[in-house]
């Protein structure tokens, strides 16, 4: 996990566990007022998202609890690595495309950050400006050229 994937994670936690846990036990006791619980869908609602937050905070805590933390070096600072922003060009005329490969726990697509289990995270690692990676995904083979790589703090 990134530095900043941890610092993440601890924010949700806090919010989740300071805020989100008085607002939902807040509607609790406001949906025990509505009457007989037995048919109360406010109240279910409410339970299930207590049980949701609850769920969640147990899951970032296990998280946190067995992060490790990727450090970035000077000898690699030029090659595919966990936290790294890598740019490259689908091959043979394809766009730019720029992704930032993360640990699996801060993986979100739509804000180009993709888990260094994903098969282009996969085939990218390791390799240096300039190399030609094929890349098998789920819709096929492609084949990419690395264009710049960088940190993800940058």
């Amino acid at each position: 996990m990134t530095l900043a994937g941890k610092e993440k994670l601890e924010k949700e936690l806090e919010y989740l566990k300071t805020e989100k846990r008085k607002e939902v036990v807040e509607r609790i006791k406001v949906a025990r007022g509505f009457g007989d619980l037995s048919e109360n869908s406010e109240y279910d609602s409410a339970k299930e998202e207590q049980a949701f937050v609850e769920g969640r905070i147990s899951a970032i805590e296990n998280m946190l609890r067995n992060a490790v933390i990727i450090e970035e070096s000077e000898e690699d600072a030029d090659i595919v690595t966990l936290g790294k922003a890598v740019t490259f060009i689908e091959l043979p005329d394809g766009e730019e495309e720029e992704y930032v490969i993360v640990g699996s726990a801060e993986a979100d697509p739509f804000e180009g950050k993709i888990s260094n289990d994903s098969p282009i995270a996969k085939a990218l690692l390791g390799h240096k400006v300039g190399d030609v990676v094929k890349i098998t995904t789920p819709g096929g083979e492609m084949e990419v050229k690395i264009v710049a790589i960088r940190s993800s703090n940058d």
